[in-house]
């Protein structure tokens, strides 16, 4: 395994982790908030956490370049999901510019190293 694939599923599961096991700080720290229901800590829990925890699980385990394109092509979505919500939302424009720098960076070393 190279050093760049493991660095990227190093980041991934502790991204992951924090929305999987602290939803609540990941929910402050992207400026949501929950309702009168739980729902926003279980899609925290879901798709910002698990989801990005088993993506790195399964790069490492499989270890394969498809696999690692795989979570490449997940950061692209990621990132490109930012600039559409900075064309159409107004969104903290430096955070978001943050968040997808890192995500764009990250989908940027697997995809060119793995297609």
């Amino acid at each position: 395994m190279h050093w760049l694939d493991l660095t990227v599923a190093l980041l991934t599961l502790a991204f992951g982790a924090f929305g999987f096991l602290a939803p609540r700080y990941t929910l402050g720290v992207l400026d949501l908030t929950t309702t009168s229901s739980t729902m926003g800590m279980s899609e925290m829990r879901a798709s910002v956490g698990g989801l990005f925890v088993i993506a790195a699980l399964g790069g490492l385990w499989m270890n394969d370049p498809a696999a690692w394109a795989m979570l490449g092509f997940a950061y692209t979505g990621a990132a490109l999901g930012r600039v559409i919500s900075l064309a159409l939302d107004s969104p903290p424009t430096r955070k978001v510019l943050m968040f997808g720098g890192i995500e764009a960076a990250l989908a940027a070393v697997l995809l060119v190293r793995h297609l």
